[in-house]
């Protein structure tokens, strides 16, 4: 039997009938070609999140993002008329990176006035406008209006900054999000200014992680060592189940429940958990803020007393988790081929009162850590033996895998899309359009 309610066609998966319960194949993560086809179909076409604006905390801040997947990097600035904006990170002279430090494949951030290219001193003002050119006589007929930085759509959405190098996308970010999108807006995500970022390259396919974190069926097994014994026992025994999923477009997520809160039988934690009161979950005391005790539509939607965590998909590399004592946790999967990619974790806390409350949010840093690693340790091997194209090349997926199912069919009917419209586009038209 069921531990919470499921919809009436007797599973969640059966519910969307549009993604089928057969096994589902991986072809899409292991073949060269199609991660060129993800590239534009996907990547090239589709709002990114790159960052939120704290990064930009005065007129002049600014940061760079890699953007592999796409083949470029982007140049995130506040304006001085304190506008977000977006340019792809190139010099309108001889096509230098414009923007980096000591190593050009580094992603890199701070305050400026304007822009200088290293190789021949041109020089841009934050709205992207040319200001200076070296030797400027030497030139023939040059006008610095026409050489402004190329712009990349940008917007924020609840403070996070998104862009969308699709010069012809007439879609909006907050259109994009969709309702689950919508059902998330009035958090208070501003007041989670205490960050704490890991990074890692992985030797995997950029959705084979995704799917790691987009089911909890692995939890019991994967993490049995780290979790508590008898809890890992009893999930094995009686299994798993979300309080909710839904899917929208092609996001998806999955609401769940359990513990958040001191258990009452002290053996079921650490002692360092005990002193500091937090651990995997989280700090264990809410912060008093406001928007935590009236929580939007799209945050626990089954309103159930038992939940926890919510654990939203945004097509295509975004992932965020809603915990229930006020905190915030980001993943992002930024591809650089099509068996690597890089994974990004964000935590983000309303700032410490004083050191407990520090020590108890660097406890959940550093145990969420050894839980992704974990994670993380299975997918190179996974990647091998898909690679290894034995004659295994459909895999079942049960009921609590259905945000897995919906990814991957949402990134082929993107790439089918593509390339129906590719068909139908005229060569002449895409050369233009390529050399826009």
């Amino acid at each position: 039997m069921p531990h919470f309610t499921k919809p009436d066609e007797g599973s969640w998966t059966e519910h969307y009938p549009e993604l089928g319960t057969a096994p589902v194949s991986y072809a899409d993560s292991i073949s060269p070609e199609y991660y060129e086809l993800e590239r534009d179909a996907i990547f090239g076409r589709t709002w990114l999140n790159v960052g939120r604006v704290e990064q930009l905390a005065k007129k002049g801040s600014f940061f760079t993002k890699e953007l592999d997947a796409a083949r470029t990097s982007v140049i995130v600035v506040r304006g001085m008329d304190d506008e977000v904006r977006a340019f792809h990170n190139i010099c309108r002279h001889r096509g230098n990176k414009l923007v980096w430090s000591d190593f050009p494949r580094e992603e890199t951030s701070g305050v400026c006035r304007n822009f200088t290219c290293k190789y021949h001193g041109w020089r841009y003002g934050l709205e992207g406008e040319l200001t200076f050119v070296q030797q400027e006589e030497e030139f023939f007929n040059l006008d610095k209006a026409d050489y402004s930085l190329a712009s990349v759509q940008c917007e924020v959405w609840e403070g996070f900054i998104f862009v969308n190098l699709d010069p012809s996308n007439t879609t909006s970010a907050r259109e994009h999000l969709g309702e689950l999108g919508k059902g998330l807006e009035g958090y208070p995500f501003h007041e989670m200014t205490q960050v704490h970022k890991y990074r890692a390259e992985v030797g995997s396919n950029w959705k084979l992680f995704i799917d790691a974190f987009a089911e909890f069926y692995h939890a019991p097994v994967l993490h049995a060592k780290q979790a508590v014994a008898d809890e890992s026992t009893k999930l094995q025994s009686y299994g798993y189940e979300a309080l909710a999923y839904g899917l929208d477009g092609p996001h998806g997520m999955v609401s769940s429940w359990g513990g958040m809160a001191p258990p009452k039988d002290p053996s079921m934690v650490k002692p360092i958990e005990r002193v500091v009161r937090s651990g995997l979950f989280g700090p264990w005391d809410q912060p008093d803020i406001a928007g935590l005790d009236e929580l939007p539509p799209g945050v626990n939607p089954a309103r159930h007393k038992a939940w926890g965590v919510d654990s939203f998909v945004f097509f295509p590399n975004f992932m965020m988790l809603i915990w229930k004592p006020g905190w915030v946790l980001t993943y992002h999967y930024w591809p650089t081929s099509y068996n690597t990619h890089i994974f990004e974790g964000t935590c983000y806390f309303v700032p410490p009162k004083n050191a407990r409350e520090r020590l108890a949010q660097e406890l959940a840093v550093v145990t969420f850590k050894e839980y992704a690693l974990q994670d993380g340790n299975t997918l190179e091997a996974t990647q091998m033996m898909l690679e290894s194209r034995t004659p295994v090349d459909r895999f079942p997926l049960n009921d609590q895998e259905i945000l897995i199912r919906h990814l991957h069919a949402s990134v082929r009917r993107s790439v089918h899309e593509f390339q129906q419209q590719s068909a139908k586009t005229p060569a002449r038209d895409r050369h233009e359009e390529m050399r826009r």
